[in-house]
């Protein structure tokens, strides 16, 4: 863990990032191997990047058909706004989805990313984060992890991949 400034301590660097999405894109394939199709969901912009990395990696492991799509949620108010997904309803239902984003700090996100999903029957509906903090106020449970971790109630996890050749993701 390095330093980046007083209150902010950089958890994961770039190339630690990479090595948790291929081994994370590993352990999914594993998992998945007799799925003839797998939708695999980012959440919002981070959890949609991390999606997409996690997507490629599969793709170079696998010819198994991979269907990426987005749900927009809003973090700050989930009940403010409709809940939407990139893909029809009807094209998810009996299938397995993997639901993706960033970080899972109380799992609220994930949990409300989760709502379109209700008026469906997938057939499997997993979850993924590069970073999840063990303690949640949400029954969000995480079936993917690059990292696990605790943290204090007043402190947070952001993730950055706005520079391609600098992902990190920083305690504050």
């Amino acid at each position: 863990m390095n330093s980046i400034d007083a209150n902010t301590i950089e958890i994961l660097n770039h190339r630690q990032i990479l090595q948790k999405v291929r081994r994370l894109a590993i352990e999914i394939m594993e998992r998945n191997t007799k799925e003839h199709e797998l939708i695999v969901a980012g959440v919002n912009n981070r959890g949609m990047h991390f999606a997409t990395l996690l997507v490629n990696h599969i793709r170079e492991l696998s010819d198994a058909p991979i269907r990426l799509t987005n749900i927009q949620v809003n973090p700050a108010n989930p009940v403010s706004e409709e809940v939407t997904i990139g893909l029809d309803l009807s094209d998810l239902d009996g299938k397995p989805i993997l639901v993706v984003d960033d970080v899972a700090n109380t799992g609220r996100t994930l949990f409300y990313a989760c709502k379109p999903l209700l008026d469906i029957l997938p057939k499997q509906l997993e979850t993924a984060v590069l970073v999840d903090r063990t303690h949640k106020s949400f029954p969000i449970q995480v079936d993917y992890h690059g990292m696990s971790l605790a943290t204090t109630l007043k402190e947070s996890i952001e993730v950055y991949f706005e520079d391609e050749e600098n992902y990190r993701a920083v305690l504050k």
